[in-house]
């Protein structure tokens, strides 16, 4: 009897278990929920023709015809790839493998930004993966920025609920007059909704699209406690699926967008994800986005008190 306990008791772990997912996170962790493939709806885009190196040109690397792209940081420099048009909304998305081991100050980012173009009062739209302080791991950080709305912070931070060093997994901006969202292989982790209390730091102007990768030891690691060890490197981040579909406009002296795509105008065929579909979250990707947030958000600006005595207006709007 005792030995029919023991098996019965095996079995049932077993199950349990195979339910858990083992990461590099804060342990295992259930499967994600299902949700809509939106990366499924729009085309792959060579980086050959998508992106141009915008610094490091001996560390990155284009493979299979330039649909594939690795991006280094070693001790003589990081990398970086930058789009060859600006967007005014759209969609925007790349397949991202992190380097493996210690990777302590080490900051790969996928971002959208107009710094080049307005230095003083700039938008920007952040993913950014960080090498953690004394751990194998990497943790999710997420930003924005408008009209250069540098002085706060919206940073949110997760635990991705795999290994993002193992394969490839896909990171995601969606932006529009409706809101921003940013996915992890097409769960939403973060939406920003386009209301009245963030209209004035809502980002507004045409952006660029970047990937980089480099030393952010004095940012990334409380102040440099921990910096990039160099004895690790060469620290390689590869890249590929990527998807560029938006309102485009050349980079010419003009900042203004297309008169298609303007905010006062009708839907235009010219931004492909203003329609009613990618208006708000369908009911599948908001049970996604709360399965992030309720179990693997482990930091948000609008819940630091000790930052903000007064919290951004965002922070308080329903």
């Amino acid at each position: 009897m005792a030995f029919l306990q023991e098996m019965f008791l095996l079995s049932c772990l077993v199950i349990f278990n195979s339910l858990l997912s083992p990461v590099l996170s804060r342990g295992p962790v259930y499967r994600p929920p299902p949700v809509e493939q939106l990366t499924d709806r729009f085309p792959l885009v060579p980086f050959t023709q998508g992106m141009s190196i915008l610094f490091g040109a001996s560390n990155v690397h284009l493979k299979n015809n330039g649909s594939y792209a690795d991006i280094i940081l070693d001790k003589t420099s990081g990398s970086g790839l930058v789009s060859k048009n600006r967007y005014y909304h759209g969609f925007f998305s790349a397949a991202i493998k992190l380097p493996a081991g210690f990777t302590s100050g080490v900051v790969l980012a996928f971002y959208m930004s107009n710094a080049d173009v307005f230095p003083h009062n700039h938008d920007e739209i952040d993913f950014e993966l960080l090498g953690y302080a004394k751990r194998r791991q990497w943790v999710l950080q997420t930003n924005m920025y408008g009209n250069g709305s540098v002085h706060t912070g919206r940073e949110e931070k997760v635990y991705l609920w795999f290994d993002p060093t193992q394969e490839f997994h896909q990171y995601t901006i969606l932006w529009n007059n409706h809101h921003i969202v940013f996915l992890v292989d097409n769960i939403p982790v973060r939406e920003v909704i386009h209301n009245q209390a963030i209209s004035s730091v809502y980002p507004s102007k045409p952006m660029s699209l970047y990937a980089t990768i480099w030393d952010a030891s004095e940012w990334a690691t409380n102040g440099g406690k921990y910096p990039v060890d160099y004895k690790h490197a060469p620290f390689v981040g590869s890249l590929g699926e990527l998807e560029i579909v938006g309102c485009s406009m050349q980079k010419t002296n003009s900042t203004k967008a297309p008169a298609g795509c303007l905010k006062n105008t009708t839907v235009s065929s010219l931004d492909p994800v203003d329609g009613e579909e990618y208006a708000r979250l369908s009911k599948q990707q908001m049970a996604g986005l709360n399965w992030v947030r309720s179990k693997h958000m482990y930091y948000s600006y609008c819940k630091d008190t000790t930052r903000y005595k007064v919290m951004p207006a965002e922070c308080n709007a329903h």
